[in-house]
């Protein structure tokens, strides 16, 4: 994996670049298809060719929904053939073996798994195509006529692996128009190294502490050591996935195009539902626009808001694996919702501010319990450990704080919007000083971010087998 990052920041991505910015406009997504194919074959080539048929079939599928606009009929089967077909494939690889599993432990028999790798992206990549067709269907967005220009849409290898979700109204002129300039090359380098920052200086290093603890005995580690691996946790689930956001965005940003934000601080939220409306924006994004308002949302009353809540979080809880806990992870925050929108959140807005943070931070941190666990039973042990032990300090548990203090406390700071705010106040100077400075800052990070990935074996991505 680290040879494998190294090979593609250092030599493939910059030679791709190069030749990208060097072709007429015209060759421009050819060269897009041509890295990301290559891109998607490093991870498994033999995929490569079911995302090429599904991309053919999403296609077609959309031009016969524009020719039968006026068919309802001929409009809904083009539309459920496009939508099964997305969602059979979905399942077959993520949720197949979880479904035989079930059935063996709950009719005692032994049907053999098909422990089938999961294809990188798999998740990602079926909710873009349905939100293309689905638009198509509803007729917010023109079906795209080229082939050529749909291939690079739903094969973008800067975030189809780990999102964002990017709808295609959002790409679909700079698909044609791409807006390459040396401000947004600038721009989007700025926002890749960020992120290349977040993902391997403080994720990997978070993550590494949360490794250790993660295969601990929970029914033997002291409260502040229970506490310290889950907010290792939370820090390693941010930075990862919101530094491939962020690196993703850049990348965007440097080849002309622009993708939708997908974090924005989550963790100085004041409520569960202030922070999905920070964590995962485009996610929730979809599954408010195709799932919940369809359903009818908050319009026909109490009973079915509240049924329309579980289903979405049902939803996102199984989008997240094939296991129950990720189930259990989804209702958990569908029944906090609940009650926030019940009473909680009138009652949190009345109370300091510091009260809704604790009570968010908390829940936050409970809920990635659930979520890194796929032993429910592990779930309940941890769980214990953070609110329940006898222990609350011991020896090993401030040898691992002590060493990790640094990087924690870094990692807190850069999940606030400290230098967010910080940068646009100087920014408005306009000092040379400062650009200087900001310069030597990012290059910084580069460096650090290199030696890193060189010398460490340690750099999962998280979000990956999502």
């Amino acid at each position: 994996m680290v040879f494998s990052s190294v090979v593609f920041l250092y030599i493939f991505l910059p030679i791709m670049l190069l030749i990208y910015f060097i072709v007429p406009k015209k060759f421009k997504n050819a060269v897009m298809i041509l890295a990301s194919l290559i891109f998607f074959a490093w991870g498994e080539i033999r995929y490569i060719f079911i995302m090429l048929l599904l991309a053919v079939m999403d296609f077609l599928c959309g031009k016969k929904i524009t020719e039968h606009y006026n068919d309802k009929n001929k409009k809904i089967v083009y539309l459920l053939i496009n939508v099964i077909t997305n969602l059979a494939i979905l399942f077959f690889f993520k949720y197949a073996d979880f479904i035989i599993g079930n059935i063996n432990n709950l009719l005692g028999i032994h049907i053999p798994l098909l422990n089938i790798p999961l294809p990188i992206g798999v998740s990602f990549n079926t909710f873009q195509s349905l939100s293309y067709i689905i638009d198509v269907y509803r007729g917010t967005v023109q079906c795209e006529k080229s082939f050529y220009n749909y291939l690079t849409y739903t094969t973008l290898f800067p975030q189809i692996i780990a999102g964002p979700i990017v709808r295609y109204e959002t790409v679909d002129e700079e698909l044609v128009d791409k807006k390459i300039s040396i401000d947004n090359f600038s721009s989007g380098m700025k926002r890749f190294i960020i992120g290349l920052g977040k993902k391997v200086l403080i994720a990997n290093n978070v993550g590494a502490l949360w490794h250790v603890i993660e295969t601990g005995n929970y029914t033997e580690m002291s409260t502040i050591f229970a506490w310290t691996g889950i907010v290792a946790f939370a820090l390693q689930i941010y930075f990862d996935f919101s530094g491939y956001s962020d690196m993703a965005i850049g990348l965007a940003e440097i080849f002309g195009m622009k993708f939708d934000e997908n974090f924005n601080y989550p963790y100085i939220s004041k409520s569960i539902t202030e922070f999905w409306r920070r964590w995962h924006i485009t996610l929730g994004s979809w599954f408010r626009d195709y799932v919940y308002i369809p359903l009818g949302g908050n319009r026909k009353g109490i009973v079915k808001q509240i049924r329309n809540i579980l289903i979405v979080w049902l939803l996102t809880g199984a989008w997240h694996g094939a296991s129950w806990n990720f189930i259990l992870w989804g209702l958990y925050f569908g029944i906090v919702l609940i009650i926030e929108k019940a009473f909680l959140l009138k009652l949190l807005e009345k109370l300091p501010k510091i009260v809704g943070h604790i009570y968010s931070i908390i829940l936050i941190l409970v809920s990635w319990v659930i979520f890194a666990f796929e032993d429910l039973q592990k779930v309940i042990d941890y769980i214990k450990a953070m609110f329940a032990n006898s222990c609350i300090c011991n020896s090993e548990g401030l040898y691992y704080l002590q060493n990790y203090a640094l990087i924690i406390l870094i990692g807190i700071l850069a999940s606030i919007p400290i230098w967010k705010i910080a940068k646009q106040k100087i920014d408005k100077k306009e000092s040379k000083a400062w650009e200087i400075i900001t310069t030597f800052g990012y290059l910084t990070i580069f460096i650090l971010s290199t030696a890193s990935l060189v010398t460490d074996s340690f750099n999962p991505f998280l979000y990956f087998r999502f």
